[in-house]
């Protein structure tokens, strides 16, 4: 019985290696053609990670960027960054709060809105706009991969 309870930490510490070694859990976002489902893109995103979506805005030519990130496999919208007040761009209030960037452009911070169905769909704009899609390892082009088309973007959890 002593050898049994001596070994026991042994153990525990052999185990709590295991699981901090085991990889974490890896969700995908699918970029599809909305019309036929075929796939253009998978990225890896882990679980609490955040990615991008960026354009150019067509009208003032800015880069506005809004950032979501896998919650526990949910999509939520956490915060967007624009530069300024442009064209059809603006703080809704109720719906997260403004703070300034520092640079005349401002933060909408604490968005947190699920994304309803962990998928939405865009239609990238022309090369000028070019809507990407950027996580920590990766930025792809929307645009040159379906310009003008209906794009799907979708959180799938590992399962």
């Amino acid at each position: 019985m002593r050898t049994l309870w001596g070994r026991l930490p042994a153990a525990l510490a052999v185990l709590a290696g295991l699981m901090a070694s085991a990889p974490a859990r890896a969700d995908q976002i699918v970029v599809s053609l909305a019309d036929t489902g075929r796939v253009l893109a998978r990225l890896s995103v882990a679980e609490g990670a955040r990615w991008s979506i960026l354009w150019n805005h067509s009208v003032d030519g800015y880069e506005v960027e809004d950032i979501y990130q896998d919650r526990g496999g949910a999509m939520v919208l956490v915060r967007s960054h624009l530069p300024d007040f442009g064209a059809g761009l603006g703080h809704i209030p109720g719906r997260g709060r403004q703070v300034s960037d520092g640079r005349g452009g401002y933060w909408i911070e604490d968005i947190d809105e699920p994304v309803p169905g962990n998928a939405y769909v865009l239609r990238p704009g022309r090369p000028a706009v070019n809507h990407r899609l950027r996580t920590a390892d990766a930025e792809i082009s929307l645009t040159a991969l379906a310009e003008h088309a209906r794009v799907q973007i979708a959180l799938q959890p590992d399962r």
